[in-house]
């Protein structure tokens, strides 16, 4: 059983809740369109935050978090104090759809703008037994544009990155306080996960398919991104031929395929 853990932050840290509950749904009709059926999803939000209809698979786990106070970084807020803010919001929040899982034997963090293959719940079903997997390849899409971009180490970029045996999480560290450094480094971040795993001694493996789409360029980005074409065609890329003819080449047409797979029944 494959679950997928979706953190929503608190209303109040959202400029446009609107707008962030239509994404929610998107990444929803995403997960939803897996080819195998050995998976759940749990919506972590607080309570009495709006959310889009849940399909079959899908439950709500509600929290009364208080807002993240520094959600936007200020002119003077020093950018690790930011980082750790953020890392204990979303790490208490997946935390809190971990313990409330049954029965499963995989986690994915699904950030709540981002798409899924639908090839990751069959995939697990055929490999029970594996660490897990980090996502290599994976691609960047901006709203409204038919153009993808194929990205390696995908993982480093994005925070649906991840599928882990559930074995492999300390459940009693992550009872632990919302500052735990493992909570943090394991939950609240992406970056060091496959490192930490490693360095413990059960290492995941790349995933063998293009995993996940990162959307980016909207206003309400975790990441405050750009958008695709300003990402990829940045001045640097513009300076040297050789890496703007790669990056060109690195660029996909959305194809019907692509967006079955990827964005599932629904137009995104």
């Amino acid at each position: 059983m494959l679950t997928f853990i979706i953190p929503v932050r608190h209303p109040a840290n959202s400029k446009n809740w609107d707008a962030l509950k239509a994404r929610l749904a998107q990444t929803i009709t995403s997960i939803s369109g897996q080819n195998g059926d050995r998976w759940q999803a749990i919506i972590v939000a607080n309570a009495g935050a709006d959310l889009p209809a849940l399909p079959k698979g899908f439950s709500v786990e509600r929290v009364d978090f208080a807002p993240n106070l520094k959600h936007e970084r200020g002119a003077t807020d020093d950018v690790e104090v930011f980082r750790d803010f953020f890392r204990i919001d979303k790490g208490r929040r997946v935390r809190a759809g971990m313990l409330a899982a049954r029965d499963t034997t995989f986690f994915m963090i699904v950030d709540d703008d981002d798409f899924v293959s639908s090839r990751l719940a069959d995939h697990v079903a055929r490999h029970p037994d594996d660490n897990g997997w980090y996502i290599d390849r994976g691609y960047m899409w901006t709203e409204g544009t038919r153009l993808l971009g194929a990205i390696s180490k995908f993982f480093m970029l994005c925070g649906t990155s991840h599928i882990i045996n559930a074995r492999l999480y300390d459940l009693e560290k992550l009872k632990g306080n919302d500052a735990d450094d493992y909570m943090k480094r394991m939950l609240g971040s992406h970056i060091a996960v496959a490192q930490e795993l490693a360095t413990a001694g059960t290492p995941l493996s790349p995933l063998p398919f293009f995993g996940a789409i990162y959307r980016v360029g909207h206003p309400g980005a975790h990441s405050n991104s750009s958008g695709l074409i300003a990402t990829f065609f940045n001045k640097a890329t513009l300076a040297h031929p050789l890496r703007f003819i790669k990056t060109a080449l690195s660029l996909r047409l959305m194809t019907p395929k692509l967006r079955r797979e990827f964005f599932g029944a629904k137009r995104a």
